[in-house]
């Protein structure tokens, strides 16, 4: 091992070799679930290194942990306990390389922020529409890595659908330049599709074209409160008749969701949910102009008041409150976290189906384990919903987790299977799901994953036991 650490100096630089006992930010998940151990922290400055890196792990037999911001929520990045592993950190990576304005693209680097990204291309006159709350500290490797969703998903897509060209080393350290930019490329099968989402257990993603939009000529976003999950079903489909492509954010959130935050962060003065069990987010980008979409906006708001699906609504009058309406929404992981400890559950099931499975899950939880607290929220446009446990008011949570989390991952992935759902939507699968994967995947999809896996990775060094068992 020692050697292997003295072959990786020269090649990235021996201040970006790490070793010791002060990597605790590279060897704990942000969830602080998992907790392992590096044999070292590798960050290289380029593709070439990154390379190097893998061919000299490789032909040591040492296993590879990529990482970007490692902000993900299912440890997917975090070294295991052994102290064998080399994490490669992709953060010294994080230029954005090019903006081809007649494509609508950019080339960046992996490690860039997500939110640096943002920035830059607006200032050049784009739209880079993925946003989630870590935009702040994610990067766009991992957003590629794990097929991130956020909040716009409902217009733009997955982190997949923004992406139009990969540069890859792979698991034997060669380097694969596919950073076209093609929209149309039917030549063979789709190696872009296969490393996005793999969690880096394919091999590491060192950069990505990805798709521009133009920047809005407005964005509105209005806070509804509505009676029910149906009433919340009816007024997304009134947003896609009314609203149509401008319809970008649509997002839902209950009312213990809600009461966490206001409880948790009292200076943020949220609208209407006292008197209501669920409350809708929704956001509106039109391209006329800012009284067009407000006209838009109005008009839907009155017919969904006229239909009944909606109660009470607010209209943001400037960016200032808009912001501050979206923080409240990115504020309940938060205040989740200062409630104590939780069981997260990132599922998705069709829109249409969303009403039924929560009233038949939560009445199965409930009945289950009394006083069980369900924190209910997130993407209704595109079907995806943190449908999250909180241990009963006053409980250890501590020993809630280790005595009921099984049983409740069990309870809610076997609703979720029985609704036509999966158990993953946005955040990937990392150690926490895997033995999930087994029972909540088909005997023939696990096959062929595995066949994959085995083909581009035969040694199995590229971030092992995360996905899949091999």
């Amino acid at each position: 091992m020692n050697h292997l650490i003295e072959l990786l100096r020269p090649i990235v630089g021996a201040a970006n070799v790490l070793t010791g006992d002060d990597l605790g930010a590279w060897e704990t998940d942000w969830r602080k679930r998992e907790r392992g151990k590096a044999l070292a922290v590798v960050r290289p400055g380029t593709t070439k290194e990154v390379a190097a890196v893998v061919r000299a792990c490789v032909a040591a037999g040492v296993s590879i942990v990529p990482q970007g911001g490692n902000t993900g929520l299912v440890a997917g990045s975090t070294p295991d306990a052994s102290g064998t592993q080399v994490v490669l950190s992709l953060q010294r990576m994080h230029a954005v390389r090019a903006i081809d304005s007649a494509n609508l693209t950019v080339t960046v680097e992996a490690g860039c922020v997500l939110q640096t990204l943002q920035e830059t291309v607006e200032k050049a006159g784009f739209l880079f529409p993925l946003s989630l709350a870590a935009e702040g500290s994610c990067t766009i490797g991992g957003n590629l890595g794990t097929n991130a969703g956020g909040t716009q998903v409902v217009r733009y897509g997955n982190t997949r659908e923004l992406c139009l060209g990969l540069e890859v080393v792979t698991a034997q350290g060669e380097v694969w330049d596919g950073l076209t930019g093609l929209r149309k490329d039917n030549t063979g099968y789709d190696l872009r599709d296969l490393f996005i989402g793999s969690e880096g257990t394919l091999g590491v993603i060192t950069a990505a074209t990805m798709k521009l939009y133009p920047l809005p000529s407005a964005q509105l976003t209005a806070w509804a409160a509505v009676p029910s999950l149906d009433a919340a079903v009816t007024l997304l489909g009134l947003a896609h008749q009314h609203l149509g492509a401008g319809l970008t954010g649509f997002e839902v959130m209950g009312q213990f969701a809600l009461a966490l935050v206001a409880g948790h962060f009292p200076q943020q003065r949220i609208p209407l949910f006292r008197d209501t069990p669920y409350c809708v987010l929704l956001e509106n980008s039109d391209h006329e102009s800012e009284a067009h979409a407000r006209a838009q906006f109005e008009r839907l708001l009155e017919v969904a008041l006229e239909n009944g699906c909606v109660s009470d609504t607010v209209i943001a009058e400037n960016l200032t409150q808009a912001h501050q309406l979206w923080h409240i929404r990115e504020s309940i992981p938060m205040a989740q976290a200062e409630e104590g400890l939780n069981i997260k559950h990132d599922i998705s099931v069709a829109v249409s189906r969303i009403p039924e499975f929560v009233r038949v899950t939560d009445a199965l939880l409930e009945r289950e384990i009394p006083g069980v607290r369900l924190v209910n929220f997130g993407h209704l446009g595109d079907g995806n919903l943190h449908y999250n446990v909180q241990a009963p008011e006053g409980g250890d949570a501590v020993v809630f987790l280790r005595e009921q989390e099984a049983r409740i991952n069990t309870l809610v992935f076997d609703s979720v299977q029985a609704f036509g759902g999966s158990i993953s939507a946005e955040h990937g699968v990392g150690s926490l799901k895997v033995d999930k994967l087994e029972h909540h995947k088909s005997p023939v999809a696990l096959a062929m994953m595995r066949s994959i896996k085995r083909a581009l990775d035969p040694q199995n060094l590229m971030n092992p036991g995360r996905v899949l068992r091999v």
